[in-house]
């Protein structure tokens, strides 16, 4: 944050300064109190379980200033500023701080491969222009407003992602964000228990265009059926297909395997870029797709945005290979019915003298179809090039069923937590094999990463 003091701070949440000195320069906004710095402004907010206003004092100790509000008067050495919510003070922060940028932002949501979509836009822009981007997973009505405050204003363009997973609240993040140019990748399941239906899943992603510049542009999917089938009824004026569909505006074409790598043509009109991917799995075509797109779109260097992708590094989907032990495909960071067949597809597809071990866990938040949505996980995996299915949790369970009901050649057990299934895996893999492992964040596959690779 760059020339932001307390009265600044007051006058974008409508607070009040019960204390301290309302020219007290604030540097950046803290949710956690364990990271408090100097020169920081804490927000304590309040979850189900905790109040963070108990930390106020403590933190204090090292921050320059808090909200609060349960504090109504109070004396003490560095600013209080009252405001009614917490949560809501945060995001009007945020968009003080999108407010005071003159470069365009680029919102990117959807149901399955948001991350890596922003990752590779943010990587493809920077490779002709400054870019600042959303760190980690703070997509959420808390991730947000702090990715805004943050905002560097030496950049010349902001990738913001934005995830959401009740209805009303993606409209709320394009209020703070008013995006320049919105994304959305895949209109899954994911969340369907709060929104119950895809139709909803769908409303509530493209509600990200509500607050956008009047003159922004929309990238949809065109390989997603529900986000194709809406091509007749553009959202906006300006809205874009990109996919490997003929009619789509943006195309991937003569797509194929180099390796564990996958290669395509960029085509859009008579322009043709071949593109080579440091990056497993066939869907990120797609993902690095509406990335070119965009650099296309805003007049740069298609050329150069394509060869930066050989050093591409993304957050998911992470290759270890353990030295004359074996290799490991970390995908554990969440899981959809998506994006678990995606990650099923990189381990079918990869070639391999070993044998192919897929450890599947939980897929939570799916609402009251939850175990049809496993055994269709279940049904995906039949005709796939898979040895061994190892799955934990109860609802995975589901998954090995199917499995085991409909293909005789794929081995299946089902292992009661993950200590148990790094033991296996210990016990059972040669060096030649590889093993990939996907479930919800809760849980906690991770683990298991952790134990085969120490």
């Amino acid at each position: 944050m760059v020339n932001v003091c307390v009265k600044d701070i007051v006058e974008a949440t409508g607070g009040r300064l019960l204390c301290g000195d309302e020219a007290t320069p604030i540097l950046n906004v803290c949710t956690d109190s364990r990271t408090a710095k100097e020169g920081d402004i804490f927000i304590p907010l309040i979850g189900e379980r905790n109040d963070a206003h108990v930390f106020i004092e403590d933190v204090l100790t090292k921050a320059a200033a808090t909200l609060t509000s349960e504090h109504d008067e109070i004396k003490a050495d560095k600013p209080y500023i009252r405001v009614d919510d917490t949560l809501v003070a945060l995001q009007q922060i945020g968009r003080m701080m999108r407010d005071r940028c003159e470069m365009p932002f680029i919102g990117v949501t959807g149901s399955v491969g948001k991350t890596t979509t922003r990752e590779m836009i943010s990587h493809a822009l920077a490779s002709c222009i400054d870019v600042y981007h959303t760190k980690g997973n703070l997509n959420s009505q808390v991730g947000v407003p702090i990715t805004l405050s943050g905002v560097d204003q030496k950049a010349k363009v902001s990738v913001i992602e934005m995830g959401m997973s009740e209805p009303g609240q993606m409209d709320r993040l394009s209020y703070l964000v008013r995006p320049d140019i919105c994304v959305v990748t895949v209109i899954g399941v994911a969340h369907i228990e709060y929104l119950k239906t895809q139709e909803n899943i769908r409303r509530e992603k493209l509600s990200i265009v509500n607050h956008m510049n009047p003159d922004g542009a929309l990238f949809l999917c065109g390989d997603d059926k529900m986000l194709a089938e809406i091509k007749d009824t553009p959202v906006i004026d300006k809205t874009f297909y990109y996919g490997t569909e003929e009619w789509c505006d943006y195309r991937a074409e003569n797509i194929h395997q180099d390796g564990y790598r996958y290669a395509y043509d960029y085509v859009h009109g008579d322009k043709k870029v071949s593109v080579l991917l440091n990056s497993l799995g066939r869907h990120n075509v797609l993902n690095s797709l509406v990335a070119l797109a965009i650099v296309d779109y805003m007049g740069l260097d298609v050329e150069k945005a394509a060869a930066s992708f050989a050093d591409f590094r993304g957050l998911r989907l992470r290759m270890h290979v353990v030295p004359g032990r074996y290799t490991i495909i970390d995908d554990t960071y969440n899981a959809s019915p998506d994006s678990m067949k995606s990650a099923i597809d990189v381990l079918s597809d990869i070639k391999t003298d070993g044998k192919k071990f897929l450890v599947l866990g939980d897929m939570f938040e799916l609402g009251e179809n939850s175990v049809q949505y496993h055994e269709e996980v279940g049904r995906y995996i039949l005709d796939k090039d898979i040895d061994k299915l190892i799955v934990v949790g109860d609802l995975a369970q589901h998954i090995m069923k199917v499995v085991k009901e409909g293909n005789n050649n794929i081995e299946c057990c089902h292992l009661k937590d993950n200590t148990e299934v790094g033991l296996f895996l210990l016990a059972d893999m040669k060096p030649e094999d590889i093993v990939l492992l996907k479930g919800s964040n809760g849980m906690h596959l991770n683990e298991i990463v952790n134990t085969i690779m120490g």
